[in-house]
């Protein structure tokens, strides 16, 4: 009694005569067997997703956390991975986990975390050199999550805190620092031009000025004191007194000067 049987194009597979494995694994097509003599198991060569359970691991620094991971394999022999192994994917978890806590186990909390790449990659080879011999082949381990206690959370949140004040300190210090060697550089030019120090100082008056509420005063430079002719402006009313002061008033402001100038509202 013959049967007949159609192997996909993912699947090889495994003819078992009389209970012995019968040549190599069978390519996908169609195939024909004596029922009773012959045993056919299939096998799968796609990838398989295999996530691996969280795992309850302490740090080299004594750091208690839960991490949980994926591993992606594929049967590399169908022959091997039926005669060698009962159960590929319990195997496969039981490994995995094993294998996770023990390459975890030897980083610290802040290599855990920062270097998760390198771990993927031991966990891989670890897994690869123990399923050869199974005919399996680990392609792919990535770690998917790590949970840190509540405290620890809270402490890394005050440490990135301090880090974050710490850099905005050294940038402010760093302006303050470029800021001064500008004002220096600035304050030579002005004791060369003492006129450029008294424009300074009445472009600050202007722009305190513009609140109308305060008064101001300031000394003119001893060489900026030769009176010069002031032509009245339209709208402007000036007086003279005895005592030599001058005033000239435009508008809410007064200005005046008899050795100061000052500025009103």
């Amino acid at each position: 009694m013959f049967g007949a049987y159609v192997i996909k194009q993912y699947e090889r597979a495994v003819v078992f005569k009389l209970g012995k494995v019968k040549g190599q694994a069978r390519e996908p097509g169609l195939m024909f067997c004596v029922a009773l003599v012959n045993h056919i198991h299939r096998v799968s060569l796609r990838i398989i997703t295999r996530p691996i359970q969280s795992q309850g691991i302490i740090t080299k620094d004594n750091v208690s956390i839960d991490v949980s991971a994926v591993a992606y394999y594929r049967v590399k022999d169908p022959i091997r991975s039926v005669i060698a192994i009962e159960n590929v994917q319990e195997a496969i978890d039981q490994i995995a986990q094993t294998t996770l806590r023990a390459v975890v186990g030897r980083h610290t909390l802040d290599e855990a975390l920062s270097e998760t790449d390198s771990i993927n990659e031991n966990i891989k080879e670890i897994l690869d050199v123990q399923t050869e011999e199974w005919g399996i082949e680990v392609t792919v381990v990535e770690l998917r999550d790590i949970q840190l206690p509540e405290s620890m959370q809270r402490a890394m949140a005050r440490q990135a805190e301090a880090e974050r004040e710490k850099r905005a300190k050294i940038i402010a210090a760093q302006g303050e620092a470029l800021a001064a060697g500008e004002l220096a550089v600035a304050s030579d030019v002005m004791m060369a031009h003492p006129l450029a120090l008294q424009l300074r100082n009445l472009q600050t008056l202007v722009e305190v000025a513009v609140d109308k509420n305060s008064t101001y005063r300031t000394k003119i430079l001893p060489s900026c004191r030769k009176p010069a002719r002031m032509e009245p402006q339209k709208g402007c009313l000036c007086r003279k007194f005895s005592n030599g002061e001058t005033r000239t008033r435009t508008g809410d402001t007064t200005i005046f000067s008899r050795g100061t100038m000052g500025v009103e509202k």
